[in-house]
Order: structure tokens, then C-alpha cells, then sequence
């Protein structure tokens, strides 16, 4: 039985400020209905999909961070968006900003399988920047101010024939993310993203180099562990705060297979045979043949970097 999967990666462009959500939610059915004309089985939208970027604005106000939060998913809002994917027999994964029921507050991404039930969720584990309000940045970037570290792990899930796992935007960075993955036999990564144009504390890291580290860091990951992977932006100009475009599906050599071209709501569309991450994993990833964990201590052992003591020849 063939194991193929059309997957369709739903990038979108800004999200104002002051957009509603019904506003974006139009837009995040208007390429659901696109994937389904072309008889896509899965969607994948990004990091933040129902809002804008919103770390980059410091409040302390309770009540207006709040109001960038779900507290019911699908809620009133969001419902019909679920309610089109049943209808048309499709999947989607869905980043948004998760308020529990106990207040706390975390950067979330969904799987919603073809009947619209929600079957899969992570919660961002590596979360970048700042708490307080930083003056020497050219804007701010607080997500760790807004958002607790994932209380998940990384877990995978069976769906839609194969094995799935999420992460989301800076995740894509930290190979042990990948490797957590990977060691539970995943076979499609689901990656939202939204990733500023220029480096805030670093002026001439501009959208060319963002760019380069970001399919550098998707390439990478898709190979050292054999999987498909797909990286779904935000992007553009959101109130004078560009984001990167760049969202791809890499296959399991760490090719990019397909790339969007512009930064607005653009979908791309990709057959990918899960039965292709095969090889690999019998082979130069091949895990329990070649893994040594009894030299890899550090990794759980340590955060930091700690170089050897000066003087040592």
C-alpha cells in the first residue's frame, strides 16, 4: 500500500496588529480550500497563525497579553476552520499561542487529523530571547517573558499512515530536538515559523543570512535523521517588523523540494512517499547500529559550554 501523502505547506503573509481573528482565520480557510482543489491530504500553517509576532511588543498589562492567547481550541473563532477541514477530509497543523486551563501561557502547535480532531500537540521547548525589556535591541523579541518552556517533551504520533512529529520555529536549531524526534522512528516534521528579517542585536545579519541558517538548519535535520520536513513562515511586514519567507519541504536526503517564492499567503504543494525515509534509517542512520551512547553524557549532563582548564597542552 502506498504510503504518499500530498502535503501542502500554507505560508502566510503579515498579520497586523490590529487584525481580528476572524480576519485571519478567512485567510487560513481560503488556502485550506486551495489544498483541497488540489486534493492535498495535509496542511501545514505556521508559528503564531492567528496573530501577529506579538513578543516583539513589551506590556504589562494582564488582560491585553491575554488577548493574543487561546483558551479553547477550536474556540468560536477557530471552529470553522475545523469544520472546513472535516468537510473536505483534510489534516492540518496549527501553531497559536495556548493559554491552559490553569493560566499558563505556551507557544503551541496542533495536528488535526481528517476528521477534525485534534490528535497531536507540542508546546516550544527552546525558546528564544529576552523577559525584560532590553534597550540595546533594536526591537524587542520576548518570548521568554510571554511563553513557559514546552511541559511536553518532544513526542511523535501514527497518523494519516505514517509517523508525525512537530516543532516549532527556533527548535529547528537544536539538533537534540531533531535526534528526540528521530529515535522515535519520525518520518514527517511539522515546523512553523516566525522568523525576523534582520538579527536584533546583530544589524548586518540581514534576510540573506536568516535565510541561509534557516534551510541550513532544516537541511541538516531532515538528513541526519532520514525524514521529511516542512517549515511554514509568517512573513513580511508586520507594522514595520519584516519577517523571513522561506518556508520549504526538504526530503529526506535534505533536499529542498519545494520553496515559496514570495512572502504572502502562497501554498506549496508536495507528494512525499514515507516509505522514502527508509533507506536512510536502515543505513548511515541506522541508530542502533551506530549510536554510542556512552560518550554522549554531556549532552544530558550539562547546559552550558565548558572548555578545558588554560594551560592544558
Amino acid at each position: 500500500m502506498s504510503r504518499t501523502i500530498r502535503l501542502a505547506a500554507a505560508q502566510l503573509g503579515p498579520i497586523q496588529r490590529a487584525d481580528p481573528r476572524r480576519v485571519v482565520v478567512a485567510r487560513l480557510m481560503a488556502l485550506l480550500e486551495q489544498a483541497a482543489g488540489r486534493d492535498c491530504d495535509l496542511v501545514v500553517y505556521p508559528e503564531l497563525a492567528l496573530t501577529t509576532f506579538f513578543p516583539r511588543w513589551y506590556t504589562e498589562d494582564e488582560a491585553e497579553i491575554d488577548a493574543w492567547f487561546e483558551s479553547v481550541m477550536p474556540g468560536p473563532e477557530t471552529q470553522p476552520l475545523f469544520d472546513l477541514a472535516q468537510r473536505r477530509g483534510i489534516g492540518f497543523s496549527l501553531g497559536y499561542a495556548e493559554k491552559t486551563p490553569e493560566g499558563r501561557h505556551f507557544n503551541t502547535q496542533i495536528l488535526v487529523d481528517k476528521t477534525g480532531r485534534i490528535v497531536g500537540r507540542y508546546r516550544k521547548i527552546h525558546l528564544p530571547g529576552h523577559v525584560d525589556f532590553d534597550p540595546e535591541r533594536a526591537f524587542q523579541h520576548l518570548e521568554k517573558r510571554y511563553f513557559e518552556p514546552g511541559d511536553l517533551g518532544f513526542p511523535v504520533w501514527r497518523a494519516m499512515g505514517g509517523v508525525m512529529g512537530m516543532l516549532i520555529c527556533n527548535d529547528r536549531r537544536w539538533p537534540e530536538a531533531w535526534r528526540m524526534l528521530g529515535l522515535q522512528g519520525v518520518e514527517l516534521v511539522m515546523l512553523g515559523y516566525n522568523t525576523p528579517s534582520v538579527n536584533s542585536q546583530k544589524a548586518d545579519e540581514g534576510p540573506a543570512d536568516r535565510l541561509f541558517h534557516h534551510k541550513l538548519a532544516m537541511q541538516a535535520g531532515a538528513y541526519q535523521n532520514s525524514c521529511w520536513a516542512v517549515a511554514v513562515a509568517k512573513a513580511g511586514d508586520e507594522d514595520g517588523h519584516p519577517l523571513i519567507g522561506g518556508s520549504v519541504i526538504v526530503d529526506p536526503d535534505g533536499k529542498i523540494v519545494a520553496e515559496a517564492t514570495t512572502e504572502g499567503d502562497e501554498l506549496l504543494v508536495q507528494d512525499i512517499d514515507l516509505d522514502a525515509t527508509r533507506f536512510g534509517k536502515a543505513t548511515i542512520f541506522d541508530f542502533a547500529r551506530h549510536r554510542r551512547i556512552e560518550h554522549y553524557g554531556l549532552i544530558t549532563g550539562q547546559t552550558g559550554a565548558v572548555p578545558p582548564p588554560e594551560g592544558d597542552a
